[in-house]
């Protein structure tokens, strides 16, 4: 093989990690069903779920319709809307899913989550109409980056994903804030800054660097090749472990309520 094919073998191999290391480390291989499944980011959205549970479970009281409704609502406006808003700013997932597809998604998930959420306030107390509001705004505001992207800034993805969730639900089941949901809140705006921290290189590096290569040197003398895969190793697993730690302390929480 002369040096052009070489070349061109090198070039075709590269091409073809970057298409394998997809958009995020949760993507499906594009296309059909698995472009809606990538859509809902499942190891986020569960994330982001889990402080309903822990906003619930720390409450002064706790009822069990509202929880299931308030993880609803949450699911429809975050899982759905927010993500399907997302993707119609710039593809960043790379799905085929059709704009009016995307647009439907994204406008019956608000809808949705606002219907519960009225129904919510003549059910349970007025001042959820508070919640609705700020939830009705801060999706698109964030997700379509409105007003010159204000609101899309590392502290308002913690504020809108983190401490929103959690504060909502807890204002659902206990009708007032005690020091609990201070704290709670803090945690949850703390564990959504480290998640965007975290996830800003992985983003960087698959959606926008197209290769890496380097050497890592050891002090012992032992050398290790870097690419884009080892790049991403590091970050990528602390994000999955806090994915599921979050999720796992919602669920303790909560139980210690059953």
């Amino acid at each position: 093989m002369g040096e052009e094919g070489r070349l061109r073998t090198r070039k075709e191999a590269r091409a073809t990690a970057t298409e394998h290391l997809g958009s995020a480390f949760y993507a499906l291989h594009p296309g059909g069903w698995r472009d809606y499944v990538t859509l809902l980011h499942p190891p986020y959205t569960l994330w982001h779920l889990s402080y309903v549970v822990l906003g619930a479970a720390l409450a002064p009281a706790i009822h069990y319709d509202r929880l299931a409704a308030t993880l609803i609502a949450f699911l429809l406006a975050l899982g759905f809307a927010a993500h399907a808003l997302d993707e119609l700013s710039g593809r960043p997932l790379k799905t085929q899913i059709p704009s009016p597809a995307l647009w439907l998604i994204a406008i019956a998930g608000l809808g949705g989550a606002v219907g519960l959420g009225v129904a919510g306030s003549i059910a349970v107390t007025p001042w959820l109409l508070a919640f609705v509001a700020f939830g009705l705004f801060i999706a698109p505001a964030y997700n379509l980056e409105w007003f010159g992207g204000m609101f899309h800034t590392d502290y308002w993805f913690a504020l809108a994903w983190g401490s929103f969730p959690f504060l909502t639900a807890y204002w659902v089941n206990g009708e007032r804030f005690e020091l609990s949901a201070l704290a709670g809140a803090a945690a949850a705006f703390g564990l959504s800054l480290a998640q965007r921290t975290l996830s800003y290189r992985v983003r960087t590096i698959r959606r926008r660097v197209r290769e890496i290569e380097g050497t890592v040197l050891y002090l012992d003398g032992r050398s290790e090749r870097i690419d884009r895969a080892w790049a991403l190793a590091v970050e990528e697993r602390a994000l999955l472990l806090l994915s599921g730690t979050a999720i796992a302390v919602s669920v303790a929480a909560l139980l210690t309520r059953v």
